[in-house]
């Protein structure tokens, strides 16, 4: 009798991917699938209604810790319907999905989230590590109670986590380097805008900082950026004025690098006179930023994939649970270069969700 197991060996494929293509739930590439439906129609192997059945009294529950969103602050919307839509895809796997917010600008708010993630009774979690102290505690009592958890999106060291997806953030920085250096005269000042408090914990976006200065010190022997750090990007009048300020203290600045996802926010405070003299470069497909990159305000954006790390990240740990599948330690998505031109060429598959879901 062939087994399910059997066809996955042969295919050199997870057996999550063979039941992906045996029940039509997509997330398999083209050749893959291919593949594994030859291996099926040369073995003769049908469902087993009665073996299916008894498949799905295996249950498991990923639960998600993650920051909530706002039509403001929108840029964790996009891995959260990544997660969504790996959740529709593993329903008959006997796959659950929890998801449960905090406020990424407070500790408290997470350390209280963290503790819910409990009442779900995990086979394994799924988090966003913005705070190390915090984060520390919570991992180590799921050490104790032997759950696995993986990280998105933010990398922590020194942890147990089964795996990482998400951005290479140095090399992210160091790039966003480079095209600052190719849109910018030389001599040119760059100003680097800081938009949180706890920044030292955000390893995103220190690292994209890192290499960012590493690009120009390997290059030029120097770092041309002058930092400014705001509190509330919210506050338009005050990051105006403290741009301005900046602006006017050193003429020479004439590129702007925002190493989070509120590079709209910039561009949206200042005069449009004051926006065409400086060469922009942010991350992320936020809604805001798109519209900003559509309209030529910033020239470029760098993309992280985040629909994809939310979609992979819930296929790699239901891998994992189902079929004992252990992914590699850190899984890098690719970094996109973005510009007004070839931004309708990405994304395309958060659109097409994203719009499912509003019509259903």
């Amino acid at each position: 009798m062939v087994r399910i197991k059997d066809i996955a060996k042969e295919a050199k494929v997870s057996e999550g991917t063979v039941d992906r293509v045996l029940h039509n739930r997509g997330g398999v590439s083209k050749t893959t699938e291919a593949r594994i439906k030859k291996i099926i129609s040369d073995k003769k192997f049908s469902i087993n209604p009665v073996a299916s059945a008894l498949a799905m009294k295996n249950k498991y529950t990923i639960t998600v810790l993650m920051p909530e969103f706002s039509e403001e602050d929108a840029f964790w919307k996009s891995p959260y319907l990544g997660i969504l839509k790996a959740t529709n895809e593993l329903q008959n796997l006997g796959v659950t999905v929890h998801i449960i917010h905090f406020n990424q600008y407070k500790a408290q708010s997470y350390e209280q989230a963290s503790q819910k993630v409990y009442k779900t009774n995990p086979t394994a979690v799924l988090l966003v590590p913005l705070f190390r102290k915090e984060t520390n505690q919570f991992v180590q009592e799921l050490d104790k109670l032997d759950i696995p958890y993986a990280f998105l999106n933010v990398n922590m060291d020194g942890f147990n986590n089964l795996f990482f997806i998400g951005q290479d953030s140095y090399t992210a920085g160091y790039l966003a380097g480079k095209l600052s250096a190719l849109s910018l005269k030389p001599q040119s000042k760059i100003l680097l805008i800081q938009t949180r408090d706890n920044i030292d914990n955000n390893t995103t976006i220190s690292k994209r900082i890192e290499g960012f200065t590493s690009y120009f010190k390997d290059v030029y022997s120097k770092a041309p950026s002058i930092i400014l750090k705001i509190e509330n990007l919210d506050d338009k009048k005050g990051t105006e004025q403290s741009i301005r300020t900046q602006l006017s203290n050193t003429p020479a600045i004439e590129g702007i690098f925002v190493p989070s996802s509120r590079a709209s926010a910039i561009v949206t405070s200042l005069p449009k006179t004051v926006i065409e003299k400086l060469s922009i470069i942010g991350f992320d497909t936020t809604p805001q930023n798109t519209q900003c990159l559509k309209e030529g305000t910033i020239p470029f954006l760098i993309s992280q994939k985040t629909f994809d790390q939310g979609l992979e990240a819930i296929r790699l740990l239901a891998d994992y649970l189902t079929a004992k599948k252990t992914p590699v330690k850190k899984v890098y998505l690719p970094i996109d270069i973005l510009t007004k031109e070839n931004l309708a060429y990405n994304e395309g598959s958060q659109y097409h969700f994203e719009r499912e879901v509003s019509l259903s």
